[in-house]
């Protein structure tokens, strides 16, 4: 073979391979970050034709959850809404008693809540009463919440004009920034009227180490289990075209990776669940503790008192969106409660139980959710969400 032979030939091979690696970059989504049916939810929420209380449905699906499981259905009416544990839609061995689950559930409250401020209703909200329970062989559809809705003047709420631009930042944070005392205070007022929860709060490197030597080492021991690696790995979404069909799970556009490690992870093959949790854990141990400069708990008196965990999730979607108000990046870091929840399910010794009560100084109170705060080093991507046909019982 002639150069000039080898040389069409290696350019021909090159422009199939370009012409390869464009398609498959298309094919998964590499240009098509936050566009498509299952982002859809969260730019019509409030341009969508819906009259009515159904308005409120549409801010309660943009709510924080669990994996984004969405494990939420409604049943509506002009004068009532309805809201429904999907227990099908769990988390298995890491939520054994549905725990973050109902935090998830009444994150969607709180939406609601804020909704219907905004949009001319008084809500009377009624949680549902009784313990955590494991979801069981068969799917149920229990009950949480019930608001009953009459007329009352609308009002302005920075928090519901922040529903849309709220995000799970899985990204490195800025170090150099802490967060400002009068954000911190504005988040301890949050939850000042809430009897059976309080908020830790652990601004300073001291008082965080203890917090971040826990998640480390229960993202370690869950990573180590090869049970709460399955269940987690059932949620993850690394298909373009499973983001959009199934519009729930983690993303690799939510994972907080650097764009153009983003972009590798795309076009690539998947990584096996083992890799992928081991990638987990070195972004907890490398980026999201270490990065972070505050570090927070929600404790609760009664880990599994159904109302206290609801009462967690009103409480950390207003921090979250207090968070977006003063440009502030936030994510759930619950690999210590869900260690606590597991321990409990297997009947081990609760370990994970006594290195968060040696963090609090106060084992009255049990932490149910841990996060961490701070200021964000890029913009975080949306999740995708179901459209709200998708979660209403008829009938």
């Amino acid at each position: 073979m002639n150069r000039r032979a080898l040389l069409k030939g290696v350019g021909a091979v090159a422009i199939v391979a370009v012409g390869g690696l464009a398609w498959r970059a298309h094919d998964q989504g590499v240009f098509s970050a936050g566009a498509g049916p299952a982002y859809e939810p969260w730019t019509t929420w409030r341009s969508d034709t819906a009259e009515g209380p159904l308005r409120l449905v549409r801010a309660a699906i943009l709510a924080a959850n669990p994996h984004n499981t969405q494990p939420w259905l409604f049943r509506v009416s002009p004068t009532r809404v309805e809201l429904h544990a999907d227990t099908v839609r769990n988390l298995g061995a890491f939520d054994p008693y549905l725990r973050e689950m109902h935090i998830g559930l009444g994150c969607a409250v709180e939406n609601m809540t804020r909704a219907a401020g905004a949009y001319g209703y008084r809500a009377a909200v009624t949680l549902a009463a009784g313990a955590l329970e494991p979801p069981g062989p068969a799917p149920r559809r229990d009950r949480v919440a019930t608001l009953d809705l009459g007329p009352a003047p609308a009002r302005p709420d920075p928090l519901f004009e922040a529903l849309p631009h709220r995000r799970t930042d899985r990204a490195a944070y800025d170090e150099a920034r802490p967060v400002p005392a009068d954000a911190l205070d504005a988040m301890r007022a949050t939850v000042r009227d809430e009897p059976d929860l309080k908020l830790f709060l652990f601004p300073e490197p001291a008082e965080r180490k203890k917090l971040g030597e826990a998640v480390i080492a229960a993202t370690a021991a869950i990573i180590a289990d090869p049970r709460m690696v399955a269940d987690s790995e059932r949620w993850f979404r690394p298909r373009w075209a499973a983001v959009q069909r199934l519009r729930d799970g983690v993303t690799l556009d939510t994972s907080g990776l650097a764009p153009l490690t983003l972009v590798a992870a795309k076009i690539l093959p998947p990584p096996s669940a083992a890799t992928n949790h081991r990638y987990w854990f070195e972004a907890t141990r490398d980026v999201h503790v270490p990065t972070s400069p505050l570090l927070g708990l929600i404790a609760v008196r009664d880990l599994y008192d159904r109302p206290q965990a609801l009462r967690a999730g009103l409480a950390w979607q207003r921090l979250h969106l207090l968070a977006t108000t003063r440009g502030l990046a936030a994510q759930p870091i619950n690999q210590p409660v869900e260690l606590v929840d597991r321990e409990r399910g297997l009947g081990r010794p609760a370990r994970a139980a006594g290195v968060l009560a040696d963090v609090t100084g106060d084992p009255a109170w049990k932490p149910t959710f841990a996060f961490r705060m701070g200021f964000p080093t890029r913009r975080a991507a949306p999740s995708p969400r179901r459209g709200v046909d998708d979660v209403l019982l008829k009938g």
